[in-house]
């Protein structure tokens, strides 16, 4: 087998027995970039020449017996969000199109500190904003199930890149739903860990009380090694949580006995696929043939989440985006006569369509008299969702529902219906609305062969339970298997 079809756990060991080398393993997998990525499109920037740096650099060091543990050579992608130092971060937009950091997010030098060979920045929709990664000014990146559709967003070129192994895995991040809903129509894992669980320093904001990283990986297993190494407190980012980081590896056990699990009656929303319907309701009988006890719940005020997220997240885009305006670095529009004018001009022609359209609803939500009606409303609707999850978690351990409510769409199908793109996230925005952790994994296809995600979520701070009930899942079926033929 092709050493960039392993997974980093398979990888890591033959690696540790020094029976594949690092710089085998990182050629294979850019190779595979070169041959595969220009239909695509799933890197913003590759990093060749570093990456092979990298993994002599790793070489060496396991060779003098200087061995940093299972992500030690291992070529992973990074969402282009997340700042490199002397690497250009663009965000996916025009905006950041030069701009290069002159320091390392936390994540970054996270993964770099635990011997990651980072192979490139993966595509995204600009800033973030998108649920298809139509939105990036680099161009769209394609679902390697189906060239002809999208594989999600906004982390969608970490979704398509870890499906069609063009890097053993990936961090993006997760504001609505923007790595569990790619890792399912990618079918791939993808996990949103509790908000404040992962360091948001040097990953550039979009929405500040709902943005977090988290792994996009071909398992579970690889998930909790990606999340063991970016995981803990950071004081350099005051909303991250200073709570011990257990070794989620240990939590990977088999069978669900004694756990319960709730199944939200409002994640089966009408005008669902029935496919998609299908394959969760029998995930979720497999499930409980594992032993977990299944109860039905109410997640009573889940049909407002879409609307006061796209409050929230707007109001907090338009405050964090005002940064952008020519002067310090970023984009700066020519022919401008004045300061004014050219705020004006640099905002105009350096934001997407998608953006604009962000910026402005927030900017109304929060402007003088519309404040209390809108954001503050917001955030009160904001903790009645929480409140909901707090009474579920009363009763049960995790709760397992449909990741998204279709499989991937056709490239162009929603980009002129703005509110039907919004509701592409409809079942993983509550899960960001009340910090929760929770991760997508693949439980079947479509009739016309496009991959289905079911997610698991849990309590703050209970990536364990999340983790075992997924992997417990994963570990008896074979869907995790399956990869595309690109």
């Amino acid at each position: 087998m092709e050493p960039a079809f392993l997974t980093i756990k398979e990888a890591s060991e033959l690696i540790k027995t020094k029976e594949l080398s690092p710089v085998e393993l990182t050629k294979s997998i850019l190779d595979r970039i070169e041959d595969k990525d220009k239909k695509l499109n799933t890197y913003i920037t590759v990093l060749s020449e570093k990456a092979v740096e990298s993994a002599k650099k790793a070489e060496e060091e396991i060779s003098s017996g200087n061995y940093l543990g299972p992500l030690h050579g291992i070529p992973l992608g990074l969402k282009d969000i997340f700042i490199t130092k002397n690497i250009t971060t663009t965000c996916g937009s025009k905006m950041l199109e030069n701009f290069i950091p002159p320091y390392d997010a936390t994540v970054t030098k996270k993964l770099i500190d635990s011997g990651a060979v980072i192979v490139g920045k993966n595509n995204m929709d600009e800033f973030a904003m998108g649920s298809s990664t139509e939105t990036s000014y680099f161009g769209p990146t394609a679902n390697p199930w189906d060239i002809e559709r999208v594989p999600g967003g906004s982390s969608g070129g970490s979704a398509s890149a870890t499906s069609a192994s063009l890097c053993l895995g990936s961090v993006g991040t997760d504001t609505g739903g923007s790595i569990r809903q790619p890792a399912s129509l990618c079918g791939v894992v993808g996990m949103k860990p509790t908000y404040g669980r992962v360091s948001r320093f040097g990953m550039i904001a979009f929405a500040s009380s709902l943005d977090q990283a988290g792994p996009i990986t071909k398992t579970v297993e690889d998930t909790a090694l990606i999340l063991n190494a970016i995981s803990g407190p950071d004081p350099r980012d005051s909303t991250c949580a200073n709570v011990p980081v257990p070794d989620y590896t240990k939590s990977l056990k088999e069978g669900l006995q004694g756990l319960k699990i709730g199944i939200p009656k409002e994640y089966f929303v009408e005008g669902m696929d029935r496919d998609v319907e299908e394959a969760s309701r029998k995930a979720i009988s497999e499930i409980e043939n594992l032993g977990a006890e299944i109860m039905e719940i109410s997640l009573p005020h889940t049909e407002y989440a879409v609307l006061t997220y796209y409050i929230i997240a707007p109001s907090e885009a338009s405050s964090n985006l005002a940064r952008y305006d020519g002067v310090k670095y970023g984009f700066r529009a020519e022919g401008a006569e004045s300061l004014r004018d050219m705020y004006f001009k640099t905002r105009a022609q350096g934001f997407g369509d998608e953006v604009k359209r962000r910026i402005m609803l927030g900017t109304y939500a929060l402007s003088s008299g519309y404040y209390d009606a809108y954001y503050l409303k917001a955030q009160r609707v904001r903790t009645l969702i929480k409140k909901d999850f707090d009474e579920a978690f009363e009763k049960v351990d995790a709760i397992v529902a449909p990741t998204t409510p279709e499989v991937a769409f056709k490239i162009g199908e929603k980009t002129q219906d703005p509110i039907k793109m919004y509701l592409s996230d409809v079942l993983t925005i509550p899960c960001n609305i009340a910090g929760l952790p929770g991760i997508s994994v693949p439980c079947g296809f479509s009739s016309d062969g496009l991959p289905i995600g079911i997610q698991v979520l849990g309590k703050p701070f209970d990536e364990e339970t999340v983790l075992h009930v997924a992997h417990a899942y994963e570990n008896n079926t074979d869907w995790s298997k399956k990869h595309p033929e690109v």
